[in-house]
């Protein structure tokens, strides 16, 4: 998220979390959002800061100018660096976001597993995230961690039958973005309510 305007009206639809992404090199990049419009969104949404490849003082900054209460990770981020974050800031969320492709090992989790509160698993991209893709889902069925996870990459309107079927136990949130977007961080509404009302079985 990136335009005043479409914060606001996304925060009228109260998701869960709302993103925003540190990254200067992302088509979605923040840019010149004032950090107040973030700060004054309902406590109801987790504000969630993406950084990629970050040092702990530029994100623990951040954390503080723009009063995030969620870190995604999408980086090569180390256990040290989310462990100093979760001392520095232990109210704060820390997601870790690991890309997924058919060779990925899972057993690379374990050294995480006590320093952040979330995985997120999204498809493997040179861009770290944000291609609009999806990954194999079938490569779930090899997790078997407790730590729970969010599921992204390319999720879409036409996945929401494969969302209700999955079956996994740790899954614990479906990321949404590309391709609920009228262009690069700039969110369709009217999809993302129809997403919510028919993921959670809401009366529209």
């Amino acid at each position: 998220m990136k335009n005043p305007d479409n914060i606001q009206a996304l925060a009228e639809v109260e998701p869960d979390y709302m993103g925003f992404i540190f990254y200067k090199e992302s088509k979605r990049y923040v840019g010149a959002l004032v950090a107040e419009q973030v700060r004054h969104l309902p406590k109801g949404i987790k504000t969630t800061g993406v950084f990629v490849n970050s040092d702990l003082q530029t994100i623990a900054g951040t954390i503080k100018d723009f009063g995030l209460r969620t870190i995604q990770l999408h980086g090569a981020e180390t256990p040290e660096l989310c462990e100093s974050l979760k001392i520095q800031f232990p109210d704060i969320e820390v997601i870790k976001a690991f890309g997924i492709d058919e060779e990925f090992n899972f057993d690379l989790l374990h050294t995480y597993d006590n320093v952040v509160d979330y995985f997120l698993f999204d498809t493997k991209t040179p861009a770290h995230g944000g291609s609009g893709k999806s990954f194999n889902w079938e490569k779930l069925k090899q997790y078997s961690g407790e730590k729970p996870y969010f599921l992204s990459g390319g999720i879409g309107l036409e996945h929401l039958d494969e969302i209700k079927a999955l079956n996994h136990p740790a899954l614990y949130a479906i990321d949404i973005n590309s391709k609920f977007e009228l262009e690069p961080g700039l969110k369709n509404i009217a999809q993302i309510k129809t997403f919510k009302t028919n993921l959670y079985g809401l009366q529209a």
